[in-house]
């Protein structure tokens, strides 16, 4: 890992640290102020504390995962290049503010009732993101396993043509005719891909 990409993941990490310790003291003033302090100048604001602090753990906890997400990009991007390492950080996004907003929903009802509600929600949310979950993760051991590389004359799903891209969600091919399809990658995971032979420049006679 070169010192320029170690010093930006030790940031991002230094700024996840920051977002939690900041959460915390900002949570406990909020906490002191609408539960000790305004009361006692008439000013009834128990009732919209739960409301306040809902917004506080969705945009802190938006930070955190971000943050999160931005150091294992800068570990693994030296390795594995940007693409990989994008597909990492998108997986790690998605999963984390699902189970963000299932942990704060389960928080709000509280009790028995949260802990089903928060389960519920997680379904909701799997079920929800499964396509786009699926894809990313497929994306991701594609990058990583390289069956094949941009530039390699292929055929996937029955679409021959060169591998122009493999992003999170898709591989992109192009044909010979110039069309270029967008090939959904948990499409590609356990189907057949057929590597064709490069061709080889022809010595001038």
């Amino acid at each position: 890992m070169s010192f320029d990409v170690a010093k930006k993941a030790g940031s991002a990490m230094a700024k996840t640290v920051a977002y939690v310790v900041i959460y915390a003291i900002v949570s406990a003033s909020v906490h002191w102020l609408m539960s000790s302090f305004l009361p006692t100048h008439n000013i009834p604001a128990q009732g919209y504390e739960s409301y306040v602090q809902v917004l506080l753990a969705l945009a802190f906890g938006y930070l955190i995962v971000s943050g999160v997400a931005e150091f294992f990009y800068w570990t693994l991007s030296a390795k594995y290049g940007h693409t990989t390492a994008a597909s990492v950080r998108n997986v790690i996004k998605i999963l984390g503010i699902g189970a963000l907003t299932a942990a704060i929903a389960g928080g709000v009802a509280g009790g028995a009732a949260g802990v089903a509600l928060g389960g519920f929600i997680g379904i909701v949310i799997g079920f929800a993101a499964q396509q786009v979950l699926g894809q990313a993760v497929a994306g991701l051991f594609l990058l990583i396993i390289r069956p094949f590389r941009i530039g390699d004359s292929v055929n996937i799903v029955g679409e021959e043509g060169v591998v122009e891209d493999v992003a999170t969600l898709f591989t992109t091919v192009a044909k010979n005719d110039g069309t270029k399809v967008l090939i959904p990658n948990n499409a590609i995971i356990g189907n057949k891909i057929y590597l064709k032979p490069k061709q080889q420049s022809q010595p001038p006679s």
